[in-house]
Formats: structure tokens, sequence, C-alpha cells
């Protein structure tokens, strides 16, 4: 076990731990921490606690000061820097005809290194590029190429719900989503309506799936025969959030459809056993390195996208 805090750089960002040391400073608290990128300016999560080792990413980096309000003041002056720096780097891109798109600047708090974050399609010859830039601001310039839902997690937007995109309020980290979980759910395949605005699968089709997949093992098949308080039927649909089957039932000449509760079926042969292992699909993992392609979604047969990379240099 070790004593750590835990400390956010931007909001609904990654969470990441430090060695509070002789500090032990309170969760609210602005700290300047040291990390592999320099000081920087962060905010306290959680206070003082303990973590297992295997949860801490090595080296555990110590805090350096509780921030100042000269800290404070030095992180609001980089902010105006930042827009500043911003302007400029466009310029340059434009000068050089790059293929890529700014999204992002950053200062550290010391002001020894400024971040420069981007998105492009491919690989991006930015030597250059970089030349200027360190020409011009005088200090260590890092150029990092960053995907799509990336960007939309430090632009921020809205969403189909209409509310402001998850990964900019509360998910601290993406997790992988795939087209089997929008078929399980029952959602159309139309691209433009299970896709955010960074055009990747959205991410709150990870949320219900476990109960998805859960519930599915105890419904029977559509069309399976059950047994219901009416007599034997066949299932027609079933209803994975209220956890009903719809049956028909053949009376004679005639045929009536009913829904019942799950508790209220049993299935042939007796028991609620779990349904049969059903064939499987393709399940193509679409994380924030694919792309949604619209032929892709119809067929379900080859894989989307193009694999962006993390590129960084520094001069």
């Amino acid at each position: 076990m070790a004593t750590v805090i835990g400390v956010r750089f931007h909001n609904a960002g990654k969470l990441y731990y430090f060695d509070p040391g002789r500090l032990w400073p309170s969760a609210g608290d602005a700290v300047i921490v040291e990390t592999a990128r320099g000081l920087e300016y962060g905010e306290v999560v959680t206070g003082v606690t303990e973590v297992a080792d295997e949860q801490i990413v090595p080296p555990l980096r110590p805090v350096v000061r509780i921030a100042t309000a000269e800290d404070a003041r030095r992180r609001a002056e980089n902010r105006v820097k930042e827009k500043e720096a911003y302007a400029v780097c466009q310029t340059k891109i434009q000068e050089h005809n790059l293929e890529m798109k700014l999204v992002s600047v950053e200062y550290t708090i010391d002001g020894s290194k400024i971040l420069f974050y981007f998105t492009a399609n491919g690989r991006v010859d930015f030597r250059a590029l970089v030349k200027d830039l360190a020409a011009i601001f005088k200090t260590r310039i890092e150029l990092k190429q960053i995907g799509v839902r990336d960007e939309a997690k430090m632009m921020g937007g809205l969403g189909l719900c209409g509310r402001p995109v998850c990964c900019s309020q509360f998910l601290g980290d993406f997790q992988p989503v795939s087209i089997k979980m929008a078929k399980e759910q029952n959602l159309s395949l139309n691209p433009t309506k299970i896709s955010g605005v960074c055009g990747r699968l959205m991410c709150c089709l990870k949320y219900e799936q476990d109960h998805y997949e859960a519930t599915r093992k105890r419904m029977p098949r559509v069309g399976r025969d059950v047994i219901t308080p009416d007599g034997i039927g066949t299932v027609q649909e079933i209803n994975v959030l209220k956890e009903t089957v719809r049956v028909r039932i053949t009376k004679g000449d005639s045929n009536e459809v009913n829904d019942y509760a799950l508790a209220d079926i049993q299935r042939i042969g007796g028991g609620h056993k779990p349904a049969e292992t059903e064939p499987q699909e393709p399940d193509i993992t679409v994380d924030d390195e694919n792309e949604v392609d619209e032929e892709f979604i119809e067929t379900l047969e080859n894989e989307v996208g193009g694999v962006g990379s993390e590129i960084e240099e520094e001069e």
C-alpha cells in the first residue's frame, strides 16, 4: 500500500496519483506537482489515502508545493498566452501548408514548455513548424497528435441527447465501444444516430451493456416455444429493459399475442435455464483509433477507419 493523493489537471480529466510527502493537501486544494512534462498546476480530487501498489503507475512523483496566489496569477497569465500562441501556430501551419488541425495549446506553470495538440489524418512532418515556433517563443516546443475523441473531450459540445458530451463532463478514460452493443440494444445502425460529435460510436452505448448481456442470458430466444399461464406459445419479441416477453399462443383457428413477465414463463424442458448460445457475430471494437463507417455498419464485415499515431517532438 502507498499513501497518495489524486490530482486532475483538467475537468473530467484522468486522475493521477502523487506522493503528498509532508504537505498532505485536502480535496479541493490546488497544488504544483512534478510530471513528465514539467511542473504543472492541478486540483486535488481525492485527499490523502492509501491505494494498492498495482494501481500506481511508477514512478510516484512528489507534490512540490501547495499552489500560492502567485501560482494562480501565473496560471491566469498562461491562459492568455495560450490564446496568443494558438493564433501564431495557426498562422504558421497555414504558411507551411500542413494537413493538420490545431486543437489546443497549453503552457506549463513555469513556462518552460508549450504543448500544441493537433489532429491529422496521418503522420505530419512538422519539423520546420517546430523550428519556427521555438524561434518565436524561445522555449521548448512539443507537438502532440491526438485522436478525434480526445479533441471532443478538450473542446466539449452537445450530444444527441441535448446534454454536454460525457467525455468533457465526467469520463476520465475512454472505454471500447462496439457495433455489437448497438445491435444488442436494438438501436438503429444508422451512423448519424449512434455516433457522437467526434464521429465515433457514442460512449453511452457502454453504460447499459452489462445489464443487456446479463438479462439476455435469462430470457428465451425469439422463435422458441415457452410455457405461459395461458398455455404453450412461441416467443415473438423480448423487451430487455422491462424484462417482458411477447408470446403468440395458438388456440384453435385463432392466435392471440400477449406480454408476460419473465418470471411467469418457463422454457420447454423446465425452469428458467440460461438461453442457448447464439451464433457469434463479428464484434469489431470501434474506439478512439477507428472511425464509424456506414458501409461497415451495414455489412458488419470490414474493419473501418485508419489508425492514428501519437507524435511528439521537442526542440
